[in-house]
């Protein structure tokens, strides 16, 4: 009985103090945004360029084709942008979830400086991603589309432009709830 009242007292002066928390957790946030922010300042803001991709698709053959081509053969609905780098360790750690929402969203992977195509066939196969993914061993195609770093999650809306880029992990939830968002209100 007596540790009970312990335990609803401690809890009480934690309660009082939640104002103290409410900044510390408005900080973190400020910060968390201004460091993605700062991130992702290069992504244009205006419909992405026709942007001429190397795919590699599942069977190992690679097929020359645009963004805008890739983004006509799935409708008139927003679709996810994952750029990664088979040298990237936080990349391989959003694998799983990537491959998940491949199953529900057209996703367009960019192998960003991991090799020319049979290198990057190598790592598809060897770590069992059925990606649709475009060769970009020199940065060029994530350079156009504003993307410095790996990994990075952007949705392409129906006009054609990045929206809510992130660069480092992003949840599965996170991506599913922005794709949600562009696609039903973007």
């Amino acid at each position: 009985m007596a540790w009970r009242q312990g335990l609803l007292a401690w809890v009480g002066r934690q309660w009082r103090q939640w104002p103290r928390h409410l900044g510390t957790l408005g900080l973190v946030l400020a910060v968390v945004l201004g460091v993605q922010t700062w991130q992702t300042r290069h992504v244009p803001a205006e419909p992405l360029p026709d942007l001429p991709l190397a795919l590699l698709g599942p069977d190992g053959q690679v097929v020359a084709t645009s963004l805008q081509a890739w983004r006509a053969q799935h409708g008139e609905r927003a679709v996810a942008l994952h750029v990664w780098a088979e040298w990237c360790p936080i990349c391989r750690t959003e694998e799983g979830t990537v491959t998940a929402l491949a199953a529900d969203w057209p996703v367009l992977t960019v192998a960003m400086q991991s090799g020319e195509a049979t290198q990057v066939q190598r790592v598809l196969r060897q770590r069992g991603l059925p990606w649709a993914t475009a060769i970009d061993p020199r940065g060029t195609v994530a350079g156009a589309l504003g993307v410095r770093a790996v990994p990075a999650f952007a949705v392409i809306d129906r006009q054609g432009r990045l929206r809510l880029p992130s660069v480092g992990y992003t949840t599965s939830v996170g991506m599913r709830l922005r794709l949600w968002w562009i696609d039903r209100f973007g």
